[in-house]
Parts: structure tokens; sequence; C-alpha cells
């Protein structure tokens, strides 16, 4: 079944003048695709990912445009009109922005704000459109993850202890300031990694990948800035904030990486603690 909303691996049936029908492959629903569209090399039976949505008449229509988010997806959008209808925010497709009902926005959304919402299938219209009541979104499933597991991550606020976060467009999760060591910022998407799950249901994050993986990838960072011509002679008698400076780390983790690089023979320690690249 072709899903309004989301992304469908769907094949040319037939071209028209205005287009082509698209339809999947055993199916026999057509959806069109505007000539603007096409390339010239485009085939009946030729394979396309594209996304489907509602036009003003309410048709399925297909395009190859991607828009910033998908129907069960939460997103950082501009809105560009207000009407009584409600607001409309820009999608990121030419043809088509995204209405937020009144009765979806948490309070009243003004022309060139930029939101947090979540992109939802109306069942009474079957189109998509958007709501700033995300709260209601979140939390609906118990999270089931093991520490460790990499997820997605898209941070929405900041507050005294670290960074909330939305994973997974499901859960609530938090990143605390003292594991943080490069920046990150609000309506940005990151990749995380589980450290625990809350009997409430929410998420403790790091975004310090596991630590076996993390050490070698700093090894190669240190490697690669010793190697470098005029960079500052690095000591593991460094102050923390130095180090985090240089290489985004606390020093425990590039201590441990500078232990991985003498056992592997690639460095010398100095007597005064200054690294040494060795061959």
């Amino acid at each position: 079944m072709i899903e309004i909303g989301k992304y469908n691996e769907l094949e040319i049936r037939r071209m028209v003048e205005f287009g082509a029908y698209l339809a999947e492959k055993e199916g026999d629903t057509e959806v069109l695709l505007p000539r603007r569209y096409l390339t010239d090399d485009m085939r009946p039976g030729d394979a396309l990912k594209v996304f489907v949505y509602r036009d003003s008449e309410d048709r399925p229509v297909a395009t190859t445009e991607k828009p910033y988010a998908t129907v069960g997806e939460f997103a950082y959008l501009t809105v560009t009109a207000v009407n009584d209808v409600g607001a409309f925010m820009d999608w990121g497709l030419v043809a088509k922005e995204l209405l937020v009902p009144y009765s979806e926005q948490r309070a009243p959304m003004r022309r060139g704000g930029v939101y947090l919402v979540y992109i939802y299938l109306d069942k009474a219209t079957g189109r998509v459109a958007a709501s700033t009541r995300t709260e209601k979104f979140l939390g609906n499933v118990y999270p089931d993850y093991k520490p460790g597991a990499e997820v997605e991550a898209l941070v929405t606020e900041h507050c005294e202890i670290g960074y909330r976060c939305i994973v997974d467009n499901l859960h609530r999760g938090i990143i605390y300031s003292n594991e943080i060591y490069k920046p990150i910022e609000v309506e940005q998407h990151i990749k995380a990694w589980v450290k625990r799950v809350r009997e409430d249901g929410k998420i403790d994050l790091t975004i310090n990948d596991r630590a076996d993986r993390r050490t070698g990838a700093l090894a190669e960072r240190i490697m690669s800035y010793i190697g470098q011509s005029g960079a500052m002679p690095l000591s593991d008698k460094m102050p923390p904030a130095h180090i985090e400076m240089l290489f985004q780390c606390s020093k425990k983790d590039f201590k441990k990486a500078v232990g991985h690089l003498y056992r592997e023979r690639r460095i010398a320690i100095a007597a005064d603690g200054t690294i040494v690249k060795l061959g």
C-alpha cells in the first residue's frame, strides 16, 4: 500500500504529457509524478524512490524532492504564513507547505518563527499535518534498548544539567554536561549511545562511542596531530582543559589512547612526559 507522508519505492507504469504515473510493483493504485520531476533517462518499468503527499485537491502526488521530515518524525521548521485555518510551515517541498491546525498549536504561532513540531497523518482528512503539542507523541512505548545501543537524537533544550533530546522520534533522553567534550546545539541531529534506561522510561545518553572504538579513533587523531609540522608538543601531563580543547575528550580517554599507542610502539614518552612519534 502506498503510504502518504513517507517515502515509497514505486515503478513507472506509464508516461503522459504532464508527467508519469507510478505504482507499486504488484499494486493497481497509481500516483502522478509531475513532469518537472522527470529526467530524460526515465522509462516505464524504472524503479523510483519518491515521497508521496496529498495536494490541495486531495489527490496523492509523488515528488523526488526530500522534505525536512516525514510522518512520525520531529523537526524544527519555520512558519511562512498564518491564516484562519492555522499556521503553514516550510517543509522543504516547493509545491506544498505543512499545516499546523490551531487545535494542534500549544501557543499561537507567528510568521518567521521556528518551532519544534511532530509530523503526523490526520486520520480525518488523510493529509499530512504537524503539531507543536509534541509531548503527547513521546513516551507512549517503553524504550527497549541495551546499554551501548546506538540511537539518533534531536537536541531540543539546554537545561541546568545538560541537554534534553528526543530519541529515535519516540522517547525522551538527556545528555549530561559533564560528559560533553564537543559542541552540540539545540535543533541538532546527533548520533548518541544509550547509557541506561531509567524506570520512568527516560534515557540517559552519551555522545561518546563505546570505549574501545573511542580509544582507537582518538589514538589516530593524536597521531595525526603529532605528524603536523609546527604542532605544539603533546604531553600526558597536559591539563584537562588543554586536552579537551585539542581533542574534545577527557584526560582519562586521552591517557588511554596514549597508552594504546605506546603499547603498539607507535610512540615513545620522554622523561619530561613529551610524546614522540616513532618511525
